[in-house]
């Protein structure tokens, strides 16, 4: 199939059947959410990954007992920065520098850059500015599940400083912003499983500006 029949076929899956994603689709899913796209690739968030039944049942508590979260075959937590620092700003210059073969001296100016916007801006400004970062990975994630027809769900729906308690996000300079589910679909079910994809027409969507 191509990118848009993926498109056409994934939804946001509200049951799913527990059974476990093969490890290949599941390496090449996180692989194109490491490589998702970045505003100057900085990357302001990390992706846990939660596997352990008992620690699932307590995220679906503090997410309107959401049944996916204990049905998927994989949990995923997207997690923004908070606070974010000249500490890591250094760490992405230093990873540049090594990765590209170039002079840490080179960089200054855009990691002056970075560290400007940075402190132009309040505590909670940039980790709006980190979460809107970590949403695009999301995005990227949905698409590459479906191009491996592995069923998704994103999630807004608990509350951010319970299960920030539950995994120690807190300490980690971390606060969750979204939740990914990921399985395969429970058609007998789920109500949704064989509707069909309503979204706006192209010609009311996309404005043009002549």
């Amino acid at each position: 199939m191509n990118l848009l029949q993926d498109l056409n076929w994934r939804y946001a899956t509200k049951r799913m059947t527990g059974e476990k994603i093969p490890q290949e689709k599941l390496d090449n899913i996180f692989e194109a959410i490491r490589l998702s796209a970045s505003s100057m690739g900085f990357q302001p968030y990390n992706v846990v990954v939660v596997e352990d039944p008992e620690m699932r049942k307590q995220i679906q508590a503090v997410a309107f007992n959401q049944p996916q979260i204990v049905e998927a075959s994989h949990l995923l937590v997207f997690a923004a920065w908070d606070p974010l620092s000249e500490e890591q700003v250094a760490a992405y210059m230093n990873q540049i520098a090594s990765e590209r073969g170039v002079s840490p001296d080179s960089l200054a100016g855009f990691s002056n850059s970075i560290n400007s916007m940075i402190k132009s801006r309040t505590a909670e400004e940039n980790f709006n500015w980190a979460a809107k970062q970590a949403y695009i990975a999301l995005g990227t994630g949905l698409v590459a599940a479906s191009a491996e027809k592995i069923d998704s769900t994103p999630m807004e729906g608990f509350n951010p400083p319970a299960l920030d308690e539950l995994l120690g996000l807190r300490e980690k300079g971390l606060r969750s912003v979204a939740l990914l589910a990921l399985g395969y679909r429970d058609a007998e079910k789920d109500v949704l499983a064989s509707a069909k994809k309503v979204r706006r027409p192209a010609d009311k969507f996309f404005l043009k500006v002549a």
